[in-house]
Formats: C-alpha cells, structure tokens, sequence
C-alpha cells in the first residue's frame, strides 16, 4: 500500500504516526469538498435540499453497506460522544454497567455522570477474563467498551463478544468503535455488538463533524429514546410519533459536506479493498510490536496479548518526544508514554525508521 502515500500530502513532510489522533485528509476528497462547497455557493438552498433529500440517504446507504448494518438500522450523528449521550437518556437507571478501567473518557464518563450503578474489568493482558468474571460474578446488563482502548491499543477479541452475546444473550453490548473502524472488515450484523458508535475523523479519514451509530434489532426494546426534532420526522409535520428508532439520533439538520466527506472517504477506502487494508495493517502491527519489544519498550499487559492493534504506547519521556517531533515524526504523549498509531499509508520503512531513532536514544 506504499503508493497511497501520494494521496495524503502530510506523509511527503512527515513520518505520521498519529492516526488515532487524526486521520489525514486525501487529496481527493479535498476536491471533493470544494467541489460540494461551490456547489453549494451557487446554488444556495437548491443545492442544499437537493443533497439532503438524495447525499444523506445515501451517506447512510453507504456506512450501512460498508460495515455490514441495515440501512433503517443506522443513525448519522456529528461524533460519537453525541450519540452515546443520546442513547443513555433513554436508558433506564435499573441498570448495572460494566466499564473498562481506564477506557475513554467519553465512553465511561456518560455512564459515570448519571450516577448508574457501575462495575470495572481491568485493562491488562486478560482482559476478556476480567470482562467474563466480572459478569459472572455481578448482575452486569450493560457492557460498554471501547474495540480498540486509546492509551495502548489493546484490541478486544471480537470473537470473545460474539460469544458472549450467545452465553448471555440479555446482556447490552455497547462498543466504540472509533478507534477500530476502518481497520478491519468488520460486519456488523454478524457481530455479537448490539450498539457500535464512532466518529469519522481518525481511521476512517471521513474529517471532523461526522460519526454514526449502528444498532441491532432487538436494540430498539431496550432504549426510552427522548431526543426529538422534524428532521427525525422527514420534515412532516404529521410525523411525531411514527419516528424509527435510528432517527430519533438525527432530531436536526446534517451537514452535507461533513457527512459527505464521511461517504467519500468509505468509497476509497473500499476501492483499495478492506481486506487489503487489514492484511497491511496486520503486517505494520507485527512488525511494530517486534521491534518494541526488543527494545523492552511495551507495557507486560500489550507483550503477553498474542494480537494487538496498530497503536502502540512505548516508554518514554519528553526529551525522548521532542527527539523524535525534531525528526518529523508525528506522534502523541499519552498516559506516561509515547503513542505511535500506523495506518494504510505507512509501511514497514517507518517502523524501521523510528526504531532507529529510539535505538539511537
């Protein structure tokens, strides 16, 4: 995948390791997005209906197909946060959660806010046994969790969901997948998920302002929805009380271009194959974590997991930051650590190169 390189203007000037904090911007959907806005220039609220009554239904068409959801079944929402927010004020307070230690802040944060009865697994090597005791041992209805934790990268066994979905079948399942999506070929449906929201900005290189939520059938017993508003209702004043349950998450207008932009980018991101995209990023994640480990420079709880994500946090200071930002690598300080994220447009000559660099410390 070393030719996408040329489509991300960023990765000419810098070694960018950074994706789970920001995707890059392609240089076509940079087109793209001027093309959309002198459209929209010129044509004023022509263009605007028009792209809402035939762009956003097929925006939503598009993250449906791609993540292997029904198309009635998915919400389009400006970030994650939003519609997690959404979806608890229709949760009852009957509810025992159980979180991940250390997850997100706006993942376990909305839960905590409400004051809901609340249990932690710990985030370590066995997490998926600390997730299955947990629920085990206490009356847990809801788990929410991030796929893939921000801090580190553990990536949760996806396999070990589905089949606690089918061992606890009345357990809500709550995943965000903003660090995950568009990494692998992920289908929804087939999944043992029950929620899975994410923002658009990082893996899926969709830019800011755009997310979604995808939700199963069953779901819509579970939740008291409460947000409401005439877009939800396909602008028909007689439409109030007939709203499907994955509208009441668009109570407002979208914006064209942002959700557009999120569309865009899954095309191209289906044009270079998803399986394609997971196979490198399986390889760059190897080799990543090879070459970390030798240097005795990962957390025991990422070393003892036999697979892992493309985001790896390493030992590290800010002299050891600024040693690398002078270099041109973009990276972030998370936690005590280093954090580099690898995506499609990197390769294994990064690796190689930022190895060096730590070598050299």
């Amino acid at each position: 995948m070393e030719n996408t390189k040329k489509h991300f203007p960023v990765c000419s000037q810098y070694m960018y390791a950074n994706t789970a904090s920001a995707g890059l911007l392609n240089d076509k959907l940079m087109e793209w997005r001027q093309e959309h806005d002198l459209d929209y220039l010129i044509g004023g609220s022509n263009m605007k209906t028009k792209a809402r009554f035939e762009l956003i239904p097929k925006v939503r068409k598009t993250v449906a197909k791609f993540f292997g959801a029904k198309t009635e079944n998915t919400a389009l929402v400006p970030n994650f946060s939003l519609g997690l927010n959404m979806l608890l004020e229709g949760l009852g307070t009957e509810h025992t959660i159980l979180l991940v230690q250390n997850d997100y802040p706006s993942v376990n944060w909305p839960f905590e806010y409400r004051k809901l009865k609340i249990e932690y697994a710990v985030l370590d090597e066995n997490l998926e046994g600390n997730i299955l005791k947990k629920i085990k041992s206490e009356k847990i209805s809801v788990l929410a969790l991030s796929l893939v934790q921000w801090v580190n990268g553990i990536r949760i066994d996806l396999d070990f969901l589905k089949t606690l979905k089918r061992d606890f079948p009345e357990l809500i399942i709550i995943a965000d997948g903003t660090q995950f999506c568009g990494t692998t070929d992920f289908k929804f449906e087939e999944s043992g998920i029950d929620v899975l929201g994410a923002s658009g900005y990082k893996w899926l290189l969709g830019g800011y302002g755009n997310g979604f939520f995808l939700f199963k059938d069953g779901i819509k017993s579970k939740f008291t929805l409460q947000t409401m508003g005439f877009n939800a209702a396909d602008i028909n004043a007689k439409g109030r009380d007939d709203v499907r349950f994955a509208m009441h998450f668009e109570p407002g207008h979208l914006d064209t271009m942002n959700f557009g932009s999120l569309a865009f980018s899954l095309d191209y991101l289906t044009s270079l194959g998803k399986g394609a995209i997971e196979k490198h990023l399986e390889t760059l994640s190897e080799k990543a974590k090879r070459e970390f480990t030798a240097l005795e420079l990962l957390e025991d709880a990422v070393s003892a997991r036999t697979s892992h994500s493309t985001i790896f946090n390493i030992k590290g200071d800010d002299k050891l930051f600024q040693k690398l930002t002078e270099n041109n690598v973009v990276c972030s300080q998370r936690g005590s650590g280093i954090r580099f994220s690898f995506h499609f447009y990197n390769t294994e000559k990064d690796i190689d190169a930022i190895a060096q660099l730590l070598k050299s410390s």
